[in-house]
Formats: C-alpha cells, structure tokens, sequence
C-alpha cells in the first residue's frame, strides 16, 4: 500500500476522533459553566447578611505548648467493582473494610463540646489528576510533587456545635452568626459560612486555646483526603452514597444530564441534606466526611491551575477575592467529589453546601 493511501486512511479514521474529543471538551467546559452558574444562582436566592466591618490583621498566637496525644482504632473502606452475568457484562461491587490507628487530641471547648485533632504524618504526594481521570478539568492540572509538613486536621468538618461554642467567643474582627446553618443539627456541619466567617472562627479559637488553628493549605486538604491513595477517591476508582453524601441520582440540568455513578461504580440516592458528620467510613488518615456532605473552604486564593504554585505545602495566596473549596458536597454528583477537584467561590458568600474543617501546626520535636 502506498505513503499517500495510508495516509489518507489515517485521516479518515482519526479525524473524527479529534472531533469526538474536540465535541466532549466543550460539552465538559460547558457542564462546569452551569454548574457555577446554578451554585451562583443558589446563592443569589438565600437571605442577604448584613453587611460585616472590614477585616484586620489577625494576631498570630504563640506556638503551641507540646500536644499530648493519645491513640484510637477505625475502620477504613475501599470500594471494588467486579464484573458478573455472562460474558461479564454486568457489574457487582463490595466494600471492603480494614482496621487502622491513629493519633489525636482533643480540645475542650466547654459546654460539653469537643474538637477532635488527627494526627497527619508529613510527607510527598503527587498533586493534580492525571489526564485520563475522568471528570477531571484543567485546573487540576499540572500534576506536581509537593512536600507536606505534619500537622494536625479536624477528625470531621466543624460542627454546628461547635460553630455555636467559638462564635460566642470574644469578637477578633468580625461579628459571627451563632446558628447560621440551613438544615440543623448539633452533629451536622455547620454551613452559610463564608470564608470571612472561616477564618474569625480560626481566630477566636487560637486565641482561645493558644494554639495557631487556621484553614487548611489546598495542599494540605488534597494530601490529607487522599491518605496515600492515588485513586480519584480515597475508596478507590469509584463510590457510592453507601460510603459519602452527595447527588447518587441523574441530574437533567438545561438539557444535560449528569449521571449519579462514577466510572464503573452504581448509582445511589439523593439525601438532599446534610448528614451528621461521621456517619461514614473516614479515610486511612482517620478523616470523615472529605468526600462530599459539605465544601470546605481552604486558606488559598484561587489560581485557573498549578503552574507556579509552592511546591511546600504553603497557601498559594494572590490578589484576587475567589477562594479554594474541595470535597464536592451534597448537592452535586460524584466526580465533583474527586480529591483532585477544585472549585472556587467569592470569599464572602455564604452557601447551603459551604463550611470547612481546621488544621494546627504540629509542634516541633525536641
């Protein structure tokens, strides 16, 4: 066969892959556009808050005195998919659990209520997705090794308890909603709380307490979801609402439908709430709740992707007023719950599927 024949060959059979590819980039692009785009309007329709007093410089508290931890033992899960019927054409699934330890401390915040602190052990990981993650975007990307310091991570996100304690906490800079949460309840995380709000809360309680709690680097979150795995979910390739809470159902939104599964995983229900936090598995760091119930708001400005970002672990801050969420929620499908995923959001909005979780420093070894 000649050059020219098999080239013309070759022109036949992938050009219609490029446009294929070409088609489903844009179909993704504009999957992302709407999503903002309803999350935006969701939040347009929610009460306006009075408006708060510009921020100040917070005073940074001492180091913190040597921690005294104390060990625990869970049960962390993994998800597999196996294929079954004739000609393994159908798809069955088992969960898999194992026993773990880990380190933490506990902070007393009074009337009863508690901080739990997990231990993270510093290391290396590879951040971003790959590109043939699916449901990746290009923000996750470049992929890129970074080295993370130890620190000490809330066992779960804050609580609406412990949201109630904190804010009634002397003033830093601004004033704090004590129950500012769409769906109540004591255990459930708590939620309409902007980043603004976030970091007061960190304030008060460093001062509080004498230790530097502030919001996670994106870094540190990424690092400490993913828990050694390099998998889309720190379960596996795949989950499933037995296992997190967020939108297990299609979704037809403006014509476009965005399935309830991931990869080869089944479908599950829609809660169309939040859950009490620790109501499932948490991950091999001891974490609960980093896939879906809630975003979490990280310290970091928002940047379109890593080119340029610290490779240490540090915020990667910026002049811009958009922040850093991660860990999908329940309002949205799965592959929004990926460790990779990112999304951003203004830093004074105040969202029904918004809140966070702490982090303090680990004190250094004598």
């Amino acid at each position: 066969m000649r050059d020219e024949d098999i080239a013309s060959i070759k022109q036949r059979v992938l050009a219609p892959k490029q446009a294929e590819y070409e088609r489903q980039q844009e179909i993704e692009r504009l999957r992302r556009e709407r999503e903002r785009a309803e999350y935006q309007r969701q939040q347009a329709e929610l009460p306006k808050q009075p408006d708060k007093e510009p921020p100040k410089t917070v005073p940074q508290p001492p180091s913190p005195p040597g921690i005294q931890t104390q060990s625990f033992e869970f049960d962390t899960a993994t998800i597999n998919v196996k294929k079954s019927g004739m000609f393994g054409l159908g798809k069955t699934y088992e969960i898999n659990r194992s026993r773990k330890r880990a380190e933490f401390f506990s902070e007393n915040l009074g009337n009863g209520v508690v901080l739990e602190m997990v231990a993270i052990p510093g290391g290396k990981f590879l951040m971003g997705s790959p590109e043939n993650e699916p449901k990746r975007y290009d923000s996750e990307s470049p992929q890129h090794t970074v080295t993370v310091q130890s620190f000490f991570m809330g066992k779960f996100p804050v609580t609406q308890s412990q949201w109630a304690v904190v804010a009634a906490l002397k003033k830093v800079n601004i004033d704090l909603n004590p129950d500012p949460s769409n769906f109540k309840g004591a255990n459930r995380p708590v939620e309409q709380v902007s980043w603004d709000d976030a970091i007061e809360f960190c304030a008060r309680l460093s001062n509080k307490t004498g230790k530097p709690y502030r919001l996670p680097s994106e870094a540190e979150w990424e690092y400490a979801c993913r828990a050694g795995t390099t998998t889309p979910f720190y379960f596996g390739e795949t989950i499933t609402t037995d296992l997190a809470n967020y939108r297990g159902t299609d979704w037809n939104y403006e014509g476009t439908l965005y399935p309830g599964n991931y990869g080869q995983g089944p479908k599950g229900e829609f809660r169309e709430q939040t859950t009490d936090v620790g109501k499932f598995p948490p991950n091999p760091f001891a974490l609960f709740d980093m896939h879906g119930n809630i975003w979490e708001w990280c310290q970091d400005a928002w940047h379109e992707n890593y080119n340029g970002a610290p490779a240490d672990g540090s915020a990667w801050m910026s002049d811009n007023d958009d922040r850093l969420l991660r860990g999908g929620s329940w309002y949205l499908n799965p592959g929004n719950c990926r460790s990779a995923n990112r999304f951003r959001c203004a830093r004074d909005i105040r969202g029904i599927n918004v809140g966070f979780r702490v982090v303090v420093a680990a004190p250094p070894r004598t």
